[in-house]
C-alpha cells in the first residue's frame, strides 16, 4: 500500500521524560504528539510495544500480543485512587535521561501492585465491568500470558523447558493446578494489561485526532521465555524437551565477522501453513488494533532465514533456509485486507527478498547513512543515495540501530566524509540537519528522523548496537533539550518539500 507524502520521529515512548525513570503514556507522551504538531510532522515512529526480554529489548518481548508494564501512567492510577501520592515520590537512582531498568523495573511492578490489590478490594462497578469485559475479549491470548508471567516470576525466570514436566507440558492438571495457585499473580498481569491497553488507546486517539499517526513495529521472532513459545510449542523449532535446537540471527558480514546470534526460536513454518498462518493473522491484527501503520522488523526472513545450531555461540556456523514467501502475505491480506505495511529491507538481501516486497507493494527502507562511499565512480549506483530512491520508500537519517548522525559522522573515514560533503554540497557543520535536509527532500514518500539527530546528540546518545547484549535501550531526553529552533527548522522542511499537508 502506497503511503501518502509525510514526515515524522522515531521515539519510543521509554524515552520521554517523565518522573518515575521511563518514559510512559502520561502526560510527556500527548505533550510530545503536541510538539509533532507544532513542528508539523504527522508520523509518530515506535519500537515494538510488548514486553521486554534480555538485554532489555523490546526485540524480545514475553509476548507477542502483551504490552509493555512499564510504560503504564502510574499518576493515572492515582487519580483513580489505586495508587496514593506517596507511592510516587521518585527513586534517588532514577535519572533524567537514562532509563535504569534495574532500579525502574522492580519500582514500578511495586507501585502496580498496590494498584492492582486496591483495584481488587475496591474497584467500582463501572471500572470493574470494563476490566471484566477488556478480560473476555482478549482472553485468546490473555490467561496464557498472565499464568506464563506468574509462573516465570515465581520460578526466577527459569526457562521454561526447565519447569516440573506438568507445566513444561501443559498438562491439564497441573495448568488447572497452577492457575489456583497464582490466581492473585494472574489477576495482576490481567490489570497492568487492561491499564495498558486503555491508556494506549486514549493517547492513540489522541494523536490520530490531531493528524498523527502512529507507525509500530513487529519483530519477526519473539522470546524463548514468552507466553506464546510456552503456549504454542508446535510452532516453534523445539525438540521433544521444549528447547530450542535452532536459533534466530544473520550471518557474518561487513558490520559483524562473526554475524549475530539473536537466540530466539524459529517457526516451525510447516505447522504455520497447515492451520493457515493463523496466528501470524491474529498477531498482525492485534498490532493494526493499536497502530495506524506497521514495520515489519528484518523482513528478509520471510524469503530466506538464517538457522544456528543452538549449541553454537555466534553466527558463524549457520545456513540459510527458505521462509514462507507469498504464501504467509496472501493469507494476511485475504482475512485483513491491503494493509499499510513497511517492510525493513535492510540486511543481506538478495532478488527473492525485493520480489516478495514488490509482490504486494510494500514500501523498503533506505538508510542515509549507509549511502556513502569513497566518492568513486561505482559509488553513485548505492540504494541508499537520495538520487537511487523511489516514491514507496521510508527514508532515514538513520534508525533505532544505527549511531546518531552526529556520532557516525564523527567516526567515519575521511574519504567517506568528503564524498558525503561534495554529495551534500555542506561543510560538516550541522551535518545532521543536512541529512535531515536531504531525507526530507528526497522523492521517498516517507521520512523519519529519530529524535536524537533533530537534537543533534552524539553517540553516548545512541539507542541499540546490534550485537550487544547490555548497557542500550536506555535513551531519554529532556524537555529541556527542545528548543523553538527544532521545530521551526522541520516546519520549514515540512513545507518546502511538502511533507506536512496531512494534519488537522
Amino acid at each position: 500500500m502506497t503511503l501518502p507524502r509525510a514526515s515524522g520521529i522515531l521515539l519510543h515512548p521509554t524515552s520521554l521524560p517523565g518522573p518515575h525513570g521511563s518514559g510512559d503514556l502520561g502526560p510527556a507522551a500527548y505533550h510530545f504528539v503536541d510538539w509533532l504538531v507544532g513542528a508539523r510532522q504527522s508520523l509518530w515512529q515506535i519500537l515494538p510495544l510488548g514486553g521486554i526480554g534480555p538485554g532489555n529489548s523490546p526485540y524480545m518481548s514475553s509476548s507477542a500480543f502483551a504490552g509493555n508494564v512499564l510504560l503504564i501512567d502510574l499518576n493515572e492510577l492515582q487519580q483513580r485512587g489505586w495508587l496514593q501520592s506517596e507511592d510516587l515520590v521518585p527513586n534517588k537512582e532514577f535519572r533524567e535521561q537514562q532509563l535504569r531498568f534495574a532500579a525502574v523495573y522492580p519500582w514500578r511492578i511495586d507501585r502496580l501492585k498496590k494498584a492492582a490489590s486496591t483495584f481488587l478490594t475496591g474497584s467500582n462497578h463501572s471500572d470493574r465491568a470494563d476490566f471484566e469485559s477488556f478480560c473476555t475479549t482478549q482472553a485468546s491470548w490473555l490467561q496464557d500470558y498472565a499464568l506464563f508471567m506468574s509462573l516465570a516470576e515465581s520460578l526466577n525466570w527459569k526457562d521454561w523447558c526447565q519447569w516440573s514436566p506438568g507445566l513444561a507440558k501443559r498438562e491439564p492438571q497441573a495448568l488447572k493446578q497452577a492457575t489456583a495457585t497464582h490466581a492473585q499473580a494472574i489477576h495482576f498481569w490481567k490489570f497492568c494489561q487492561w491499564c495498558f491497553f486503555r491508556q494506549w488507546k486514549r493517547l492513540r486517539a489522541y494523536a490520530n485526532e490531531r493528524g498523527v499517526r502512529i507507525v509500530g513495529d513487529i519483530p519477526i521472532f519473539i522470546a524463548y521465555m514468552s507466553a506464546e513459545a510456552w503456549s504454542r510449542q508446535e510452532l516453534f523449532e523445539l525438540d521433544d524437551t521444549g528447547r530450542a535446537y535452532v536459533v534466530a540471527g544473520v550471518p557474518p558480514d561487513f558490520f559483524s565477522a562473526e554475524g549475530q546470534r539473536w537466540g530466539n526460536p524459529l517457526y516451525r513454518w510447516s505447522v504455520h501453513a497447515d492451520e493457515g498462518y493463523a496466528w501470524w493473522i491474529e498477531r498482525v491484527r492485534r498490532v493494526f488494533d493499536l497502530v495506524d501503520i506497521v514495520r515489519i522488523d528484518h523482513f528478509r526472513g520471510f524469503a530466506g532465514y538464517w538457522e544456528i545450531p543452538a549449541e553454537e555461540q555466534t553466527a558463524i556456523k549457520g545456513r540459510w533456509l527458505p521462509g514462507p514467501g507469498p504464501a504467509l502475505f496472501h493469507a494476511i491480506r485475504n482475512a485483513l485486507g491491503d494493509l499499510p505495511i513497511i517492510a525493513e529491507d535492510l540486511g543481506v538481501i538478495t532478488p527473492d527478498v525485493t520480489a516478495l516486497r514488490d509482490e504486494f507493494g510494500m514500501p523498503g527502507m533506505r538508510i542515509l547513512q549507509f549511502a556513502f562511499g569513497e566518492g568513486r565512480n561505482e559509488d553513485s549506483i548505492n540504494p541508499f543515495l537520495p538520487h537511487n530512491y523511489n516514491t514507496n520508500t521510508v527514508a532515514y537519517t538513520g534508525t533505532h540501530d544505527n549511531d546518531t548522525t552526529v556520532g557516525w559522522w564523527a567516526d567515519i573515514p575521511p574519504a567517506m566524509r568528503q564524498h558525503a560533503k561534495a554529495y551534500l554540497g555542506i561543510d560538516g557543520s550541522d551535518v545532521h540537519w543536512a541529512l535531515i535536509r536531504a531525507v526530507s527532500a528526497s522523492v521517498a514518500d516517507t521520512a523519519i528522523f529519530p529524535m536524537q539527530d533533530v537534537l543533534g546528540l552524539e553517540t553516548m546518545h545512541r539507542m541499540n548496537l546490534p550485537g550487544q547484549r547490555s548497557g542500550y535501550w536506555e535513551w531519554r531526553f529532556a524537555w529541556s533539550q527542545v528548543t523553538p529552533s527544532h521545530s521551526e527548522r522541520l516546519r520549514q522542511f515540512g513545507t518546502l518539500y511538502r511533507r506536512n499537508g496531512t494534519l488537522r
